[in-house]
């Protein structure tokens, strides 16, 4: 039986380098063109800001409820913890009792964390 040595070379990531250069070149020789190539009309209403198709109201600066963002951030935290259900899921034959008190542990967590949130009163809108 032929074992064959690979050495690791610099040599050996010249394909890739030179994928870099081309795909770098390309990005750049793109935009170059665009830029000396495009239209350049600048009218009052192009440099306007545009939001959506409606007119602007007020000032952008404007308090916002901390509320909103709150909600948002608790949605991410606890959709990104049901994710976690999906190995258990596709698993769960095989992980057997272990994996059952694991999950059971996790729930618990959740659980915890969530009555946590109810009792500061972190979803009620009202002030």
């Amino acid at each position: 039986m032929l074992l064959l040595e690979i050495q690791n070379t610099p040599f050996n990531y010249a394909p890739v380098a030179i994928q870099l250069i081309l795909a770098i070149g390309f990005v750049g020789i793109m935009m170059a063109a665009t830029h000396f190539l495009g239209p350049k009309r600048k009218t009052s209403d192009k440099l306007e800001n545009f939001e959506c198709g409606i007119e602007q109201e007020g000032n952008a600066r404007q308090p916002l409820a901390v509320k909103y963002f709150l909600v948002a951030i608790l949605f991410v935290l606890f959709d990104v913890e049901v994710i976690f259900f999906y190995p258990y899921a596709i698993n769960f034959r095989e992980l057997g009792w272990n994996g059952f008190i694991a999950v059971a542990m996790f729930v618990g967590f959740f659980i915890v964390g969530f009555t946590y949130i109810i009792k500061k009163g972190a979803l009620q809108w009202e002030d």
